[in-house]
């Protein structure tokens, strides 16, 4: 829990899909808010944390059932608005009084429609123009009976009680969702909650930024700090806010294994070392990471091996920096929320290769994460509050491995520099056509085929390559961006007549869950 003067508002996790939604819409408002899984909030805790307004998420269990989850009953004497979110709503009237009933008839999922009351309260100021609101269902139970204090203030075909609320006590309840894009006006009802619980809207990067500084001069003392540069969104602001609190004592280690994109190695150490006088230590260890994946194939056994001599170079190089107590990561708070799951289990490894893996433990350093309260819009926009360049700040997700997972099969330098100059010519081709911004990641594989093709009056005997470039809000899931058949067109020219070792260029247009993002 991060130590603030801010205002707070404690979002209470029954275990919804889309919880963390609710705390991106907040945060857009400038309110500062945690998510914490129902079991673990106690009296003891919510007076500990002190917020100063309260929300009761969604989530897949019902009410009816003996033993589903419950918010603690003293919540409702606290004192604060209450704002229930679908289960929560359930929750909400079960608990003071109302009735919530399941079976036939009681479901609703998907796009539906409230229409309000005749009597119109502030919660919904911005709402009804049109005398009814597109909202997002998702709910197998309905509230039948509303908890005494409630009147009705919006219905849907299946929700009667859509829109309740306690004005006295300054509880609201909705059935539906409010902070998915499916309902179109939801932020303005989470901007009305926010307002009517007296927030300030003072949560910003600036502050946020000062209040770190402040944060990491206190705890690292005089000791010095090693971080893990990659070069990525997150790496590097971590590494800019440090710098900014503590100086000459950040070291960053930037290991290189030769899998990188044309020129990224040069382009990371000049912005760093030379633009902003970061102490950087360029580990080049391309001959011992092409060395060890030499004559393999397998993708996930590259990636083991990526992943075990980062750690190992790493350590070597750390182990050269006298005084060192502290190691710095760029965790997010999405890190932080999965791997205290709802349900109380562990979290699912994911990446194999992700962040540094047991270094802390293994080399006795305690961690600093100075990112670890922010959601990724959050951090891009500190890195522009810090004065990091936008070519830095919108970069592309890149995956550790590097290259290695975008050539599959067995990798040589001759396949990794037909990829480097066929990737460079594809990103210079988006950029041309002014396309970066609008795709979360592009990138080529060279396929582990061999094409027959003519080109002028002989033939040739070359690597295919694939292009990759998807659409995605937050990286959960993606879908092909549809480039024009001009710019494949154009693309694959350019490739063909440019990079030596590629005769034939093709486009994936498959949409993607969140394991298939990145090329296997």
């Amino acid at each position: 829990m991060i130590e603030t003067a801010h205002d707070r508002l404690l979002i209470i996790d029954f275990g919804s899909q889309v919880t963390q939604l609710i705390a991106r819409r907040l945060r857009e408002l400038n309110v500062y808010c945690e998510i914490h899984p129902y079991q673990n909030v106690t009296m003891d805790f919510v007076r500990d944390f002190a917020p100063k307004a309260v929300i009761f998420s969604g989530g897949p269990d019902s009410v009816t059932r003996e033993g589903s989850p419950r918010a603690p009953q003293d919540i409702f004497d606290y004192g604060v608005p209450i704002l229930g979110i679908c289960y929560g709503q359930q929750v909400m009237m079960h608990q003071l009084g109302g009735t919530v009933q399941s079976g036939h008839g009681t479901a609703e999922f998907g796009r539906a429609h409230v229409t309000p009351s005749a009597d119109r309260i502030d919660l919904l100021n911005g709402w009804f123009l049109e005398n009814k609101e597109q909202v997002w269902m998702s709910h197998g139970d309905h509230v039948s009976e509303i908890a005494p204090g409630f009147k009705v203030y919006g219905t849907s075909p299946n929700a009667p009680f859509a829109i309740t609320a306690d004005l006295d006590r300054q509880f609201y309840a909705v059935q539906f969702h409010p902070e998915v894009h499916h309902t179109p006006n939801g932020k303005t009802l989470y901007e009305n909650f926010v307002k009517l619980a007296g927030f300030a809207g003072d949560w910003t990067m600036g502050a946020y930024r000062e209040q770190m500084v402040e944060k990491i001069r206190d705890e690292v003392g005089d000791k010095k700090v090693i971080c893990a540069l990659s070069g990525g969104v997150d790496s590097s602001v971590a590494a800019a806010l440090i710098h900014e609190a503590i100086g000459d004592q950040l070291t960053c280690v930037f290991v290189d294994h030769g899998l990188l994109r044309k020129n990224e190695a040069q382009e990371v150490v000049g912005m760093f070392r030379d633009n902003m006088n970061l102490q950087v230590i360029h580990a080049d260890e391309t001959e011992l990471f092409l060395g060890e994946l030499e004559g393999q194939s397998d993708p996930e056994t590259k990636r083991k091996i990526i992943g075990k001599l980062f750690i190992d170079v790493f350590q070597k190089y750390a182990d050269g920096i006298d005084g060192a107590e502290f190691l710095a990561q760029g965790t997010l708070y999405p890190d932080v929320i999965e791997s205290v799951s709802f349900s109380g289990g562990p979290s699912v490894t994911i990446k194999s290769h992700h962040n540094v893996g047991g270094l802390p433990e293994k080399m006795g350093l305690k961690l600093v994460e100075p990112l670890r309260e922010l959601f990724k819009d959050e951090v891009r926009a500190l890195g522009r509050e810090l004065g990091l360049p936008d070519s830095f700040i919108g970069r592309h997700p890149f995956p550790g491995p590097g290259l290695a997972i975008r050539c599959p099969g067995e990798i040589t330098r001759a396949k990794l520099d037909i990829l480097r100059e066929a990737d460079a010519i594809f990103i210079d081709q988006i950029r041309k056509h002014g396309l970066y911004d609008d795709i979360w990641q592009a990138f080529v594989a060279i396929l582990p085929v061999r094409t027959v093709g003519v080109m002028g009056d002989g033939r040739t005997y070359d690597y295919a390559c694939a292009l990759r470039a998807v659409t995605s809000v937050d990286g959960m899931t993606a879908d092909y961006y549809p480039f024009s058949h001009e710019f494949l067109g154009e693309t694959a020219t350019r490739i063909i007549n440019e990079v030596k070792g590629i005769n034939r260029c093709t486009y994936d247009i498959t949409s993607k869950p969140p394991g298939t993002i990145e090329w296997e």
